[in-house]
């Protein structure tokens, strides 16, 4: 067996005659990452990991009612335990503006979230209190000792019933309608295919439930210690709920255990500041798993109705549509779902005449937000559905009907925004059709095969059907609808080092490493640092859409420009030419007509050079009353075959292999962009066949990692890359698109598409069950 010892030696040299390998250096590179080996060792520090002189623990009490109405909380029971410090309650929070307390409501969006309830619960789970004590397990039981004397009312869990049932909150149910009008009512095609199409409830389920940990400051103020993906904004919502002002809190960023959507949900920032305030003393929260299922917000659940009208060849010429986000309790981004959902509801096709009506409604369902390719992901399974459909009628392969309607660079979205990015569509799908299939039973016999239902499954062999699906997707970057995107860094170099400052957090997507390439390539310096991330720094922004490597990428590329302006200039000066006539390569400094050879190290021998700089792309404005108006700043596309085999006697599904061809305008950093994609099949996998959050009356059913299935190692497929497809888009920074998103938004799509093909079966729901693959 290999020791930790062993494999921090493997990094480091390759034990052949070549002695040490060369770390790889700069942009267009696969440098390993700093914090691979922390993590593969598990000495990387998190937040549950902190501590403090003097330290308080702290637990929530939650409502056991999806919908019910607070008659009055008793604390007495809870304070008179031993080791209890402090109890606080909605009526601890700064009060609403009609003096009475409503609970500090926060949100990204909309300010309608209660810190703790008051007044009334709206879902399972939400915070009502919470104790600070000396120890977790007295917190614990003293949360259990609040006796809350709840009335229960009617929960609205359908969400096609919140338009007519009673208002769940002062803002009424409908947190959006977007109508989307483009072309002629009258028009119609040959073929008509119709669908009602489901996508359930994925949660994040991350690798690390919520931790945190807040320090009272002498000033009034608060320092909080979280696994933030925005300190900037969680700082902001933070202050005022709390009723202070921004400059008395720090949010200072940990290791992040795994994000896929928002972190830390902001009642637990504000919970945890509360208690630290309250007490004067250092308090720390670990969420149990049960807990951090209730805490966090999940897919918008979506029921889609679409109807495509096209030609007898199969080219498109209408497509109508109602969709239906269920937002669950509070607003968060059931806006912006409903945006993506809207806008991409044609998908990466052609179609002049477009006609949608969406709706994301209230429910006392668990909060739905921010997850890979949110309101994107359930369009994507609902047209790819229909396009398979209409290959059917057509009779043509499912691959030639896309190609036909494929839209290219130039072609309008049926918001009326000119797709202006490179969009090839046509080459992605060319680029996984023309793959290789993996083998059949038959063709090895002698050969182990995993069949559906894992080793030893109870299956015949004989009922195994294989079957293969394609699917094309896409998803926009960064935030849209007039979101003012900007980031800021600050690039120092001291002697033969550099530091770069940037309050972009690094959740997982590898910014830390692509900040360290792109110092490293404008400025040659090998040895380059990334500071943490904290609120102290210059706002960054979410990490969220991809938006790190364009607009915090940006911004470091900017600064460190405008340092090695000012390395070039007195060196140009010397030799009389201009800074432009100056490369830096290899960490050398050359001239044009090779006079000048310099080590950058040299050159930069007792200096201290700095700068800051922004980065801000193009504006975006909002959609308008009929659906329009350019609201994006740019578009990722992807392609995916999936081949799986169907046991059709127990509906059991293994995924075989999925093909990925994607789009990714320049690839900085190769490796890590796998590493994106493969992660991105395997949670758009999960939600293909197994992940769903599921509740009854809306109370969660299964909130624990027992309950709520993830893809293990034997249900993640063999992922191949057929294509990385370097177009560069000429407004994004380095030309490079963003990669997390959009494999998580097509991988459903392709393994339904495939299901439907081994089963002969419609296969409108997701996740796919096994009753909805049975054919005997």
């Amino acid at each position: 067996m290999t020791s930790p010892t062993d494999i921090g030696a493997a990094l480091q040299q390759d034990g052949g005659e070549g002695g040490a390998v060369p770390e790889p250096f700069g942009l267009g590179s696969s440098p390993l990452r700093s914090d691979a080996l922390p993590k593969a060792l598990g000495i990387y520090p998190y937040a549950a990991d902190l501590w403090a002189e003097g330290l308080l623990w702290g637990a929530v009490l939650r409502s056991p009612h999806p919908h019910a109405r607070i008659r009055g909380i008793d604390t007495s029971a809870a304070l008179a335990l031993p080791g209890v410090h402090a109890v606080v309650t909605a009526a601890d929070l700064p009060p609403g503006p009609d003096g009475t307390p409503d609970g500090a409501p926060a949100g990204p969006i909309v300010a309608d979230r209660p810190v703790l309830a008051a007044g009334v619960v709206r879902h399972h789970g939400e915070p009502v209190a919470a104790v600070a004590a000396d120890h977790p397990d007295t917190a614990r039981l003293a949360v259990g000792l609040i006796a809350v004397d709840y009335e229960p009312l009617e929960a609205v869990t359908d969400p096609e019933q919140a338009f007519t049932a009673p208002a769940l909150h002062p803002d009424g149910n409908l947190f959006r309608h977007l109508p989307l009008r483009t072309g002629d009512p009258d028009a119609a095609g040959e073929i008509i295919v119709e669908g009602l199409y489901q996508v359930g409830r994925q949660d994040p389920a991350p690798l690390g439930a919520e931790a945190g940990l807040a320090v009272p400051r002498p000033d009034g103020g608060v320092e909080l210690h979280l696994s933030s993906t925005d300190p900037h904004g969680d700082r902001e919502r933070t202050a005022a709920c709390l009723g202070l002002e921004p400059d008395r809190v720090r949010l200072v960023v940990t290791g992040v255990p795994g994000a896929t959507t928002d972190r830390e949900d902001i009642s637990f920032q504000v919970t945890l500041a509360l208690l630290a305030l309250r007490t004067g003393r250092p308090v720390k929260m670990t969420l149990t798993r049960e807990e951090s299922f209730h805490t966090h917000t999940s897919r918008h659940p979506a029921l889609l109705r679409y109807r495509h009208h096209a030609d007898a060849d199969g080219t498109l010429v209408k497509v109508e549509a109602q969709i239906l986000l269920d937002g669950g309790a509070y607003a968060d981004v059931s806006a912006e779902a409903l945006a993506a959902a809207t806008a991409f509801s044609v998908g990466p096709y052609v179609c002049p005449n477009v006609f949608v009506d969406a709706w994301a409604v209230r429910t006392n369902n668990p909060p739905a937000g921010r997850m890979r390719g949110e309101g994107a992901l359930q369009a994507c399974f609902a047209y790819e559905s229909q396009l398979d459909q209409l290959a059917a009628r057509v009779g043509v392969d499912p691959v030639e009907i896309r190609r036909r309607n494929a839209m290219s660079t130039g072609d309008p979205l049926p918001t009326g925004q000119a797709v202006t990015c490179p969009a090839p569509v046509r080459a992605l799908l060319d680029a996984v059709a023309a793959e290789p299939l993996p083998a059949l039973p038959v063709d090895d016999p002698d050969a182990e095969w995993l069949l559906p239902g894992g080793p030893g499954g109870a299956g015949d062999p004989s009922a195994v059907r294989r079957g293969i699906g394609y699917a094309v997707g896409m998803v926009h970057m960064l935030g849209a609808e007039g979101d003012d995107e900007v980031s800021t860094a600050t690039v120092r170099v001291s002697g033969d080092h550099a530091t770069v400052i940037c309050a972009a957090v690094d959740a997982g997507q590898g910014f830390a490493t692509l900040a360290r390439q792109i110092v490293q390539t404008v400025l040659g310096v090998s040895e380059v640092y990334i500071a943490p991330a904290d609120s102290d720094q210059s706002i960054a922004g979410p990490s969220a859409r991809g938006r790190h490597t364009w607009v915090s990428g940006g911004a470091v590329e900017r600064a460190a420009l405008m340092v090695r302006h000012q390395l070039l200039q007195p060196i140009a000066a010397n030799f009389g030419m201009s800074v432009e006539l100056l490369q830096i390569a290899d960490g050398k400094i050359t001239s044009y007509d090779g006079v000048l050879g310099m080590p950058v190290a040299e050159a930069l021998e007792g200096k201290e050079l700095w700068a800051t700089a922004q980065c801000r792309p193009h504006p975006t404005e909002p959609l308008d009353e009929s659906g329009h108006g350019d609201a994006f700043v740019s578009i990722s596309f992807c392609a995916m075959r999936a081949v799986v085999d169907v046991d059709i006697e127990l509906g059991a599904v293994r995924v075989v292999e999925m093909t990925v061809a994607q789009d990714v305008g320049r690839a900085l950093n190769p490796r890590q962009i796998e590493d994106r994609i493969e992660a991105g099949v395997a949670q758009g996998v999960g939600l293909a066949l197994m992940e769903d959050l599921r509740t009854e009356d809306g109370l969660l059913g299964n909130p624990s990692l027992t309950g709520y299935r993830l893809p293990t190692s034997l249900d993640t497929p063999e992922v191949r890359i057929a294509a990385l497809l370097e177009e560069r888009d000429v407004v994004a920074t380095f030309g490079a698109k963003a990669v997390s998103a959009v494999p998580a938004v097509v991988a459903p799509s392709a393994v339904a598409a495939a299901v439907r093909a081994a089963t002969g079966l419609p296969v409108g729901r997701l996740p796919i069950r096994p009753e909805d693959a049975v054919t005997a």
